[in-house]
């Protein structure tokens, strides 16, 4: 994911900016975070993915 949005942009802009400022690897482990935190919060509640909403701008 982090390749594929340094090569091509992504809609998820968090990725990019974090890329900016930190090291590969460094983004690398924050991705891996955020997804843990995601999964663990759909299993506790029992849901299914639902993908987030990103605002378009006018």
């Amino acid at each position: 994911m982090i390749r594929f949005a340094q090569r091509h942009g992504t809609r998820r802009p968090w990725i990019v900016q974090l890329l900016a400022r930190r090291a590969t690897k460094v983004a690398a482990v924050a991705l891996a975070n955020k997804m843990a935190r995601l999964v663990w919060a759909i299993m506790a509640k029992g849901e299914r993915y639902r993908e987030p909403v990103v605002a378009q701008a006018a």
